[in-house]
């Protein structure tokens, strides 16, 4: 087994002339271009070796917060534990790669049927966390994830997408789709679920060469006990504030529940979701410091990996970007995105479309439907569409180690 860092080893090489030349004709190509971005092929210099679809295992690179979700002995304990398992996992998801390489990159676009399978050991007792990753659209591009840990009695799984824009000056992205985390108390109190929508981004330092990712406007996390956490995102501004600021408000739609009922604040919680979270205001206790150590997914090594594994998949084209050997990664890059264009045509063709592995699509999501109800939020739509994982949990598990 192996848990290499996804980014271990990017070419640390200065931009070359070539390259600035190579960035700003797609920044102009950019500003020509209308609708969505997601199709776009972007320069291999600009490129991440990392594949969208080993993105879900941001999700759980603080497996011990995940475990411990179930462990609250009340509902609005339970509810904090979600918040503050689900606000570590950000400064993960949106800014490691501007860390690890100087600024974000570009993630490769995953193939119809990409799949991703890892797992985080059981350490002190918390369980095993395992995840499986399946690609289950190109176009739109949607990947879906079942997130487990049998042990601790919590799971997650969910579905997302990306429809991308060029304002002038930064990409916006709204993000499709929703994760249901369903949780098995340990105090044997009724199964809990819990919606949580994904924030929109906005990816800044685009002319400058220097891209960097925002998160923007507002996400929740809804319960099925009553309990919602809305969650505002802020930037830093032009004169004042700080980057990657974040404010969440708990309340209640209940009755009973003291100030927190009706909708009335119960507790806030706010800071830096790259930093430091306090309860109450800036001068409360601190409610999640992010700078703990993360755990990196375990994952096998890429020769006993399946073809259709991202990280074999796109082996060369990795290599290629690590190292600075652009021409390669660009011809390999082309031959994946050919062959799979070809797959389309056959199966078009023999009229027989592709088959997903280890999920299942439905048009409305009864637990989606049931949550967002009770959020109270037009924005959120009422009904949308699922991918069910099938639930081969042992074969995964053998897959995965």
């Amino acid at each position: 087994m192996t848990s290499t860092p996804r980014e271990e080893g990017e070419s640390a090489q200065s931009t070359t002339r070539e390259q600035k030349a190579g960035w700003a004709s797609f920044v102009k190509s950019l500003a020509q271009m209308t609708g969505d971005l997601s199709s776009m092929t972007a320069p291999p210099f600009i490129l991440s070796p990392v594949s969208l679809t080993e993105f879900p295992a941001y999700w759980c690179e603080h497996p011990e917060l995940f475990a411990s979700i179930s462990e609250g002995q009340t509902e609005q304990e339970r509810v904090e534990h979600v918040l503050r398992w689900f606000i570590g996992t950000l400064k993960a998801q949106y800014t490691t790669r501007n860390e690890k390489m100087g600024s974000e990159k570009k993630p490769l676009n995953p193939v119809l049927g990409e799949l991703f399978y890892g797992t985080w050991p059981d350490v002190n007792g918390r369980g095993e966390t395992v995840l499986v990753v399946e690609q289950v659209s190109h176009h739109p591009p949607i990947t879906a994830y079942h997130i487990e840990n049998k042990k601790a009695g919590v799971s997650l799984e969910g579905h997302s997408g990306q429809k991308t824009s060029f304002t002038g000056t930064a990409i916006n992205v709204k993000q499709s789709g929703h994760a249901i985390l369903t949780v098995h108390p340990k105090n044997g109190s009724a199964v809990e679920t819990y919606l949580i929508t994904l924030p929109k981004l906005r990816i800044e330092g685009i002319i400058w060469g220097s891209p960097y990712i925002e998160l923007v406007e507002t996400s929740a996390i809804q319960s099925s006990t009553g309990f919602t956490v809305q969650i505002d995102y802020k930037g830093k501004g032009y004169f004042s504030g700080k980057a990657h600021s974040f404010k969440a408000i708990l309340t209640h739609n209940g009755n009973g529940n003291g100030n927190g009922g009706n909708g009335h604040p119960l507790q806030t919680y706010e800071g830096q979701w790259t930093g430091v979270a306090t309860l109450g205001g800036p001068k409360g206790p601190v409610f999640l410091d992010t700078n703990i150590a993360k755990e990196e997914v375990t994952v096998k090594p890429v020769e006993e990996q399946d073809e259709w594994e991202s990280r074999r998949l796109w082996e060369k084209v990795a290599k290629g970007i690590r190292t600075g050997d652009y021409d390669t990664a660009g011809k390999e890059k082309s031959r994946i995105e050919n062959e799979q264009r070809q797959r389309r045509k056959d199966e078009a063709s023999s009229g027989n479309g592709w088959a997903h592995r280890h999920f299942t699509h439905v048009d409305s999501d009864p637990e989606y439907q049931q949550l967002s109800a009770m959020l109270h939020d037009k924005l959120t739509p009422a009904h949308e569409d699922a991918y069910v994982y099938k639930g081969d949990q042992a074969q995964v598990q053998a897959q995965a180690q």
